[in-house]
């Protein structure tokens, strides 16, 4: 679920400065991008890495009794 908060967070940012970017920058683009932005770099190493580590988890119990043998 973080994952999909992340990258909507991100996503918003670049839609938000899509717009700003056609309409002159607006106040209320500069900050919604800011805020979304920042949301998403604080949000997503989070979920990124424990996948990254569950995965490897999940990798070395499926190898561990092959090694065993």
């Amino acid at each position: 679920m973080a994952q999909r908060v992340g990258y909507g967070a991100l996503l918003t940012a670049i839609v938000a400065f899509g717009v700003g970017l056609v309409s002159d920058f607006p106040g209320w683009s500069v900050v919604v991008t800011m805020a979304t932005l920042t949301a998403a770099i604080v949000i997503l190493p989070v979920p990124i890495v424990l996948g990254y580590g569950v995965r490897a988890a999940e990798r070395e119990e499926r190898q561990a009794p092959a090694s065993r043998s």
